[in-house]
């Protein structure tokens, strides 16, 4: 994985560790955690066999197409709360959609709580879990996966939410040029994202935090279903628990949401599933 040295340079990180291919990132800086793995060290993978999203469904992640890593973190974890992990997914989120912003002008936004969009498509996946040694909080591991190449979409059948790469979105930007693919290198991007996390970490739970990821909301004031998510790609096997209006965000990282009946509800990080909507008549 040539250019990692180069991206990493100056970085003032706990530790890097790197792998052609490895089952899961985040197993890996879990077991580095476990034998006392600094804060701010970072295991990356060309591929992943077994990477994993929220509710332990697959992440595709094949050579050379996308940007699979996890971070250790120890200062600033407070707990296995809801509200600590929805901040830290929140920071992985914001980190992304920054150096997206910044190196290639895209509009990302965060579809709550782990996702983010570009054009109403998903282009990378956030999954924090928080690990404990006895009763003692070790850290928490920030997991990290976008989509660059084409070849790291995974088919229409393998997901829940439509996909796509940051390359395919920059060939949709190229007047003139539509389909055309523009070479992104990753390894910028790796370090860019990781800078993000860097600068936005220390403002963790901070009205600008909140200011900030509430900016990016996907489908903010727009209409949404609430899904209890039961583990299956089959929709027709969840169940909608509620239906309104994104509102924003609470203090503590829940998501505000209005029904048609005008009750506001506060929707908690969880098995859920959040998908657009149209209004009610």
């Amino acid at each position: 994985m040539q250019g990692i040295q180069t991206a990493l340079a100056g970085l003032p990180l706990g530790g890097v560790r790197t792998f052609a291919s490895l089952g899961s990132t985040n197993v890996e800086a879990a077991r580095w955690l476990e034998s006392d793995a600094p804060d701010m060290a970072v295991v990356v993978a060309d591929e992943q066999t077994a990477g994993r999203g929220r509710g332990n469904r697959r992440w595709f992640t094949p050579p050379g197409a996308a940007l699979a890593f996890s971070l250790v973190l120890k200062s600033a974890v407070s707990g296995e709360d809801n509200a600590n992990i929805a901040h830290l997914t929140a920071l992985g989120a914001l980190a992304v959609c920054a150096a997206l912003e910044g190196l290639y002008q895209l509009p990302a936004e965060i579809k709550w709580p782990n996702d983010v969009l570009v054009d109403r498509r998903k282009l990378a996946g956030i999954l924090v879990e928080a690990h404990w040694l006895g009763d003692r909080l070790a850290g928490a591991i920030l997991g990290i996966g976008i989509n660059i190449a084409p070849g790291s979409v995974p088919s229409d059948s393998e997901v829940l939410f439509p996909a796509t790469c940051v390359e395919a979105c920059l060939a949709d930007r190229r007047a003139g040029t539509r389909g055309a693919y523009q070479s992104v290198e990753r390894w910028r991007l790796w370090r860019r994202v990781l800078e993000e996390v860097m600068r936005w970490r220390p403002d963790l739970g901070s009205g600008r935090f909140l200011e900030a990821w509430e900016s990016r909301l996907a489908f903010r004031n727009g209409w949404v279903q609430v899904w209890r998510d039961l583990e299956t790609a089959e929709a027709s096997q969840a169940i909608v628990l509620y239906e309104g209006r994104i509102l924003g965000l609470n203090p503590d990282g829940s998501l505000r949401l209005r029904e048609g009946t005008g009750i506001t509800r506060d929707v908690s990080i969880g098995e859920i599933r959040l998908r657009p909507s149209e209004a009610p008549a």
